[in-house]
């Protein structure tokens, strides 16, 4: 291990060499907006989408997606997920179940995605072919039936070897015939009009958000590499991170493994040495490299080390006061930082290992940063914390996250 003698940045060095905040607005997709334009003026907004402060929901990406690459104007008011913390108690007046998402469109109030995709098709036109188009209806059918197959082998507590096994294979067989519908015409798209588009249609924007769970579930939970295993999909997920549309919904395999069991009612673990590899790797903020995302950011761009200290910068205050440890925690936060942005190790304070993994365990994609930045910030946190012990902090809970209340950070500057 290389000594780590350098002195910690300070606060006045690191915000110098952090970049401007993105330009939310006109600018690339980004969980950060409260409001998006595509160049046109603010009063031709009709649509006002009502989404997860953890831009998690896989419902809510489904139309997130819907209206990034249709480009419609619209305006974001982001809504706590239960597991998260308690809802707001304006959202649960205007929809009492608080279901989300949910749109106004032309001050028209519609719930559940699948409604307001139909809905946002009538008034500004599909994107490729419709939802109601029957070859759509067909995929939509084939969506239902591969979540079905994932749910029964990550969400079934105490399966034996063989019911493992069968589980495996009924989702694989299903996973196949999704990538024959995307092998269908030779291109690397399910839409049934654009195979070859240079950009998605509403066939895929509904298979994305799960099959991005799948993904990290199951290399998490199973040691099963869906990419690896199903070259089709693996085509497919690299042709969606080639766009930045898609990047910025995207979240990561830590934040879907450590998000969804709240929300399935658990996700069960089988144990092998494979799985075991993975999850440690995941947890210990390696990331799991080319089974995450094939794409990577190009030189001469903005850094994710940069981006991510932007972020952290931002809500520097209250990670500090939500810290185990405090104030105590200002030096070796600043440690890990110059790690992340310098590539120089510095010794944190003595006792601070579990409050850096503490915050190591907290980063969610893409609320708080794109994947790349959250990764790198991930592993500045932990190779800068094994150089102050091994202690760990206790585990994240399983039946709830309400350890990521947004509340305090809404809002929140430096």
């Amino acid at each position: 291990m290389r000594a780590a003698v350098a002195e910690a940045l300070s606060w006045s060095e690191l915000e110098a060499l952090a970049p401007d905040p993105e330009e939310r607005v006109q600018g690339p997709t980004n969980a950060q907006a409260t409001l998006r334009l595509f160049g046109q003026p603010e009063d031709a907004i009709r649509v006002t989408l009502y989404r997860d402060h953890h831009a998690w929901c896989p419902y809510c990406q489904k139309v997130w997606l819907w209206l990034e690459f249709r480009r419609i104007p619209y305006r974001i008011r982001k809504v706590t997920m239960r597991c998260y913390g308690p809802k707001e108690p304006w959202f649960t007046a205007k929809v009492p179940s608080g279901m989300l998402p949910a749109l106004e469109l032309d001050g028209r109030l519609i719930t559940e995605s699948d409604r307001i995709l139909d809905a946002l098709e009538r008034a500004f036109g599909p994107v490729g072919a419709g939802m109601n188009d029957r070859r759509v209806r067909r995929l939509r059918e084939m969506e239902r039936l591969l979540f079905r197959a994932w749910c029964v082998w990550l969400c079934t507590p105490g399966l034996r070897e063989d019911q493992e096994r069968r589980a495996r294979d009924q989702f694989q067989r299903l996973a196949s015939q999704m990538e024959e519908a995307i092998a269908i015409g030779g291109g690397c798209w399910l839409d049934p009009d654009n195979p070859r588009g240079a950009t998605p249609g509403t066939a895929d924007l509904v298979f994305i958000p799960y099959v991005e769970r799948m993904n990290a579930s199951l290399a998490y939970f199973k040691g099963f590499a869906l990419r690896e295993a199903h070259g089709g999909i693996d085509r497919w997920l690299s042709a969606l991170e080639q766009l930045e549309t898609y990047r910025g919904t995207q979240s990561d395999v830590h934040t879907h493994a450590h998000d969804l069991p709240p929300q399935m009612g658990g996700c069960w673990a089988n144990g092998s040495a494979q799985q075991q590899r993975m999850a440690a790797a995941v947890d210990q903020g390696e990331g799991l490299g080319a089974l995450e995302c094939r794409w990577s950011p190009s030189e001469g761009k903005l850094t994710p080390q940069a981006r991510a200290l932007e972020r952290v910068l931002r809500h520097r205050s209250t990670l500090l006061a939500r810290s185990p440890l405090g104030e105590g925690l200002d030096q070796p936060l600043r440690a890990a930082l110059t790690k992340l942005i310098a590539g120089t190790p510095v010794m944190p304070a003595p006792g601070s290992a579990a409050a850096l993994r503490y915050l190591r365990d907290r980063i969610s994609v893409p609320r708080d940063m794109p994947l790349h930045s959250a990764r790198l910030l991930r592993q500045a946190l932990e190779s800068t914390a094994a150089l102050a012990g091994q202690d760990q902090p206790s585990a994240l809970p399983f039946e709830h996250r309400f350890d990521q209340d947004p509340r305090p950070f809404v809002g929140s500057v430096t």
